[in-house]
């Protein structure tokens, strides 16, 4: 038996290297994507061009400006007295907001009068939009805290000491709240999951093309012994691309890994049972290689999506959670985040190992099943 299955595993892999366009998969696909969303993806928002309507031109709105200015979140690419020409680089994309301080500002704080402040944001990117009003306002709340403060400490003759409420954050597990610390170990069940799924379905697909699955079923080689045969070098080669994309994340962009790597290597296994058993399953529904691919990619693309890597699954409809029980992308992401940046053992994550092991062992026996039906 052994023997059987060493001989289709060497078949394999010589079909496998031997051809351009499966190495680049292999090897030039995880560093380029490990690459891509290391560096471009991204939801740090940082030096947010603004445009500043100084209508005031007092010490109070050169303060909150300079404010504004002096952040690490926004920088004055233009001042201006005009509306017509703000909105311009607004419409133009030049710029993402406009701050707009009118006459009459510092004149109403020292009145103690209600003294509004315009942000025009570009909305047309909803979550940048976002993320530059929640700056906005906390800026915009420390500068009338501060003025409010010195205020009344002239008034007393600077006899008053105010007391305040002192929130430091701490962020665990990722100080400085990098996305990319975020990003890039889910790269590794990405690719273990696109890799093992195109190269299972279209190798299995391209001995229907060939015409030699029939020839190797009335060998002595049964199902199961071709199946282990064909999925063992796809195994082998997801564990390469998560030691690959380990080794950029650690070497090259300096991403914590505070787990176990076995353990790592344990939730890559159990993840495979399901990425190869659905593989398995579209070859048994594909005819071309060409077919293969494309209900990889129509399969892929849902999982990604319910599975938490872009969108929180929260803020997901009540039917697509309950469909994302169903993803093991979903559990295999919260398994690699928590052995690289929480460094939390098996008694943490064994919810996340058990619903692996239950998905994994039923995709791959109900593949398995419908390709010994396929085959007859």
């Amino acid at each position: 038996m052994w023997e059987r299955i060493l001989t289709i595993l060497r078949k394999e892999f010589r079909s496998v290297l031997r051809d351009p366009r499966m190495r680049l998969v292999i090897i030039g696909v995880p560093l380029i994507q490990t690459l891509i969303f290391g560096y471009a993806v991204s939801l740090d928002v940082r030096h947010v061009k603004l445009v500043v309507l100084d209508r005031d031109g007092t010490p109070a709105s050169r303060a909150l400006v300079a404010r504004f200015t002096g952040s690490a979140y926004f920088d004055a690419v233009a001042r201006t007295q005009d509306e017509a020409v703000a909105r311009r680089w607004i419409d133009g994309a030049a710029a993402s907001a406009v701050l707009q301080i009118n006459s009459g500002y510092e004149r109403n704080l020292r009145g103690g009068r209600p003294t509004p402040v315009q942000l025009v944001v570009d909305g047309s990117d909803s979550n940048t939009a976002r993320f530059v009003v929640n700056y906005a306002t906390q800026i915009a709340a420390a500068a009338n805290t501060e003025f409010l403060l010195a205020q009344v400490q002239r008034q007393a003759g600077g006899r008053v000491s105010a007391g305040q409420v002192d929130l430091q954050p701490r962020a665990w597990f990722n100080a400085d709240l990098e996305s990319r610390n975020y990003y890039v170990p889910g790269i590794i069940a990405m690719l273990v999951m696109l890799v093992s799924l195109m190269l299972t379905s279209m190798a299995i697909v391209r001995e229907k093309e060939a015409g030699t699955i029939e020839q190797i079923m009335v060998t002595p080689i049964r199902p199961v012994e071709f199946i282990l045969g064909k999925c063992a070098p796809f195994a082998v080669i997801g564990f390469l691309n998560t030691a690959m994309v380990s080794a950029i994340a650690l070497l090259w962009f300096g991403i914590p890994f505070r787990g176990s790597f076995p353990l790592l290597l344990l939730g890559v296994a159990l993840f495979l049972l399901s990425t190869l058993g659905i593989g398995l399953f579209i070859s048994t529904v594909s005819q071309t290689q060409q077919q293969a691919m494309m209900t990889t990619f129509f399969f892929f693309f849902p999982a990604m999506l319910f599975s938490g890597f872009i969108f929180p699954i929260a803020n997901m409809p009540t039917v697509i959670q309950w469909l994302s029980l169903l993803d093991p992308l979903r559990y295999m992401l919260v398994v690699i985040r928590g052995v690289f940046l929480k460094g939390v053992g098996f008694d943490t994550l064994w919810p996340q190992f058990a619903a692996l092991t239950g998905l994994g062992v039923a995709v791959m026996a109900f593949a398995v099943g419908r390709f010994h039906k396929h085959l007859s």
